[in-house]
């Protein structure tokens, strides 16, 4: 059986549904753990257990599916607010060992792909074992990428305009070393996918947080049904190039 890829491809689309599903992440996790008061360990289970389910309908799909893979990415993001919040709130570990936790997890992934597969490459990606390993990278990064953001309101002490401000100025920094220089194109993938989860959590905490806080105080739940809005709108945009895509390709192949 003709195997196909499983993945995004990474393109100014791919970056811009990755900060809106961060913040539908942040959000969303929030609702559970606040505004339901489950408490961070058993929103840690809901979202561990929901991130299987759909982590499961994208690693026995049989191609590139943009509904599905975008579901799992904000799982992924979902779970890794709980997972930070769990480690920090429950465990009381701090920020810092928190990060240093989740830092070691991320590296120790990538080191176990890398002695597997050789490279680190995120696209295309067809081997279901290879997919495995990205999926466990990107949950990893979205848990540290959390804890970093928290770590920047709640121990900096900064704004959540500022802490957006700071992230996407290291945002700004890797994309133009992208550009600019011959630093590892894979080593930026994941240092810009780190760093776009607390862009993305701190502008939803701006969107949530009471006004004595610096946030506009929109709630929870509807600030995740703004970003959730937004997401069904690029996912129609992703399939509308995919589908665009695929037509190319046969009638390429058809000449």
């Amino acid at each position: 059986m003709e195997k196909f890829n499983k993945v995004a491809q990474i393109t100014l689309l791919f970056w811009l549904m990755k900060i809106i599903a961060t913040t539908l992440g942040e959000t969303f996790g929030d609702y559970i753990s606040m505004t339901l008061n489950y408490g961070y360990a058993i929103s840690l289970a809901i979202t561990a257990i929901a991130f299987l389910l759909i982590l499961g309908l994208q690693l026995f799909s049989q191609k590139y599916n943009p509904m599905i893979f975008w579901l799992v990415i904000i799982a992924t993001t979902t779970l890794g607010t709980e997972i930070s919040d769990f480690i920090d709130r429950s465990l009381h570990l701090g920020y810092a060992v928190g990060s240093t936790l989740l830092f070691s997890g991320l590296l120790l992934t990538l080191l176990l792909w890398f002695k597997k597969f050789k490279n680190l490459e995120v696209f295309p990606i067809i081997d279901r074992q290879k997919e495995s390993y990205y999926w466990i990278a990107i949950l990893f990064s979205n848990s540290l990428g959390t804890a970093f953001g928290d770590f920047l309101g709640d121990v900096a002490g900064l704004s959540y305009l500022q802490g957006a401000m700071v992230t996407g100025l290291v945002i700004i920094v890797v994309v133009v070393l992208h550009y600019a220089t011959k630093i590892n194109a894979i080593l930026l993938f994941w240092l810009a996918f780190i760093f776009t989860r607390p862009f993305g959590a701190t502008f939803g905490d701006f969107l949530t947080k009471p006004l004595a806080k610096g946030g506009l105080d929109l709630g929870t739940l509807a600030a995740s049904a703004v970003s959730m809005a937004l997401m069904v709108v690029l996912i129609f945009i992703a399939y509308m190039r995919l589908r665009k895509e695929n037509e190319g390709n046969k009638i390429s192949m058809e000449l």
